[in-house]
C-alpha cells in the first residue's frame, strides 16, 4: 500500500519546467531519507535524485545535474522535485520513495520502506 502522494506531474513542452511534490498524511518526511525515481515502459526503474539523514547530502543521476534539485519543506511535511530544461526523454512515471534508515547510495532503490504510486511527466511538443 502506497503511503505516499506524488503530484505536480503533466505535460510540458521541451525546455519546460515540473515541480513534483511528495507528501503523506501518516508520518512527518523530515527525518526520513528520500529518493525519486522513474521509469519508462520496458526499462528498469532508476534514480533521479535523493536526500540523505543526517547530513542532508543531496545526490543527482548525471542525466540530472544541474537541471533538477531537490528540496524539502519540514513545516509542510513535504520533498519537491524541481525539473527545468526538460527534455523528451526525461518522459517517464516519476516515484518518491522515504526510508527510515540512512541509505548509501541513495539512489539505487534497494531499502526504501515506502512508496508513492507515481506521477506521469510527458515532455512533448
Amino acid at each position: 500500500q502506497s503511503r505516499l502522494v506524488e503530484s505536480g506531474g503533466g505535460l510540458v513542452q521541451p525546455g519546460g519546467s515540473l515541480r513534483l511534490s511528495c507528501s503523506t498524511s501518516q508520518f512527518s518526511l523530515h527525518t526520513y531519507a528520500i529518493g525519486w525515481f522513474r521509469q519508462v515502459p520496458g526499462k528498469e526503474r532508476e534514480g533521479v535524485s535523493c536526500l540523505t539523514i543526517p547530513n542532508k547530502e543531496k545526490y543527482y543521476a548525471d542525466f540530472g545535474e544541474g537541471r533538477y534539485t531537490i528540496s524539502r519543506d519540514a513545516d509542510k511535511s513535504a520533498v519537491y522535485l524541481q525539473m527545468t530544461g526538460l527534455k523528451i526523454e526525461d518522459t517517464a512515471v516519476y516515484y518518491c520513495a522515504a526510508a527510515v534508515a540512512p541509505i548509501y547510495p541513495c539512489l539505487s532503490e534497494g531499502g526504501y520502506d515506502y512508496w508513492g504510486q507515481g506521477t506521469q511527466v510527458t515532455v512533448s511538443s
